[in-house]
């Protein structure tokens, strides 16, 4: 496993990422920023962001520019701006700080409201570090790799809006598995778990956890159920019937498939570092994103 910048050397140069466009977010880019510089460190905007902020004489960098130059990325935004970002820079192996000006925030996970002291401490050494695993899919037509991505939550296979159902033709490492009729088949990692997978009943898988989850979307059979599989596994999904049937990655990335094209998704051999607050726990993240400390009161409501 590559090495983390953040905990080989002191940082010295950190990226700034955030939503483009949002509303009211360059107040606190232009914060972070202000702070990085009092600390003594140097500061990149990634390009994108800087259309929201006066950047100074800080550097604009692209994402593959941050990847080559920064010691650690901070990610202002909800989840889907740590995914763009993240599924980039993950071959740099550059840790990513998330902070939360988003709506749920799984990967986001420091309160806007309470980024500059967490930032202090964790710029101070005070952290806890986890890594994250990936995909990396390809589309093959006639055994010949026409598309390919990766993807930080899943890799979703389905049918367009106005046709019937998919059928879809499943080998797990060689071994046929099922054809399955169905609205699509997603192929999640354990942090995409906790994303479209579990609406479509999936089950919750650890990010520690060496899995892939394997959730059908509304199929036809109610004995197709979802599996984890290990994730050295290699899976071949194989459009066998259907029309508008298109493939996503972490729904950033799209790709329309025809009849007997084949998706195969295995796990990358990158990964994302995160890095969070001394003392964070997944657990205290499901419990405050699932709302899994509240209780029905008396009144039926939730407290």
């Amino acid at each position: 496993m590559p090495s983390n910048k953040f905990s080989s050397s002191p940082v010295k140069t950190i990226a700034i990422v955030g939503k483009p466009m949002a509303a009211g977010i360059g107040d606190s880019l232009t914060e972070i920023a202000n702070f990085l510089v009092n600390a003594g460190h140097k500061v990149a905007f990634e390009v994108e962001t800087a259309k929201n902020v006066n950047v100074g004489n800080a550097a604009v960098l692209s994402p593959e520019q941050i990847g080559q130059q920064a010691d650690a990325a901070i990610v202002v935004g909800g989840d889907g701006t740590m995914l763009g970002i993240a599924r980039q820079l993950a071959p740099f192996n550059v840790p990513l700080i998330g902070i939360n000006q988003g709506r749920l925030g799984f990967m986001t996970d420091i309160p806007v409201d309470r980024m500059m002291p967490v930032l202090a401490d964790m710029l101070a050494g005070k952290i806890e570090s986890e890594q994250r695993s990936l995909l990396e899919g390809e589309v093959l037509r006639d055994g010949v790799s026409i598309f390919q991505s990766v993807a930080f939550n899943d890799v979703v296979v389905s049918r367009g809006s106005g046709a019937g159902m998919a059928e879809l033709r499943v080998q797990v490492d060689g071994h046929f598995m099922y054809n399955q009729r169905s609205d699509g088949l997603i192929v999640a990692t354990p942090t995409g778990s906790t994303a479209y997978a579990l609406s479509a009943g999936g089950p919750l898988l650890h990010p520690g956890l060496g899995g892939i989850a394997m959730v059908p979307i509304a199929p036809h059979a109610l004995s197709n159920r979802p599996i984890v599989l290990p994730d050295s596994s290699e899976i071949v999904i194989e459009v066998v019937n259907g029309r508008d049937i298109t493939v996503n990655f972490d729904m950033q990335t799209f790709a329309s498939v025809q009849l007997h094209d084949c998706v195969v998704v295995r796990r990358s051999r990158h990964v994302v570092t995160f890095l969070h607050p001394l003392g964070w726990s997944y657990f205290n993240t499901l419990r405050e994103k699932l709302h899994w400390h509240e209780y029905p009161s008396a009144e039926g409501k939730l407290k």
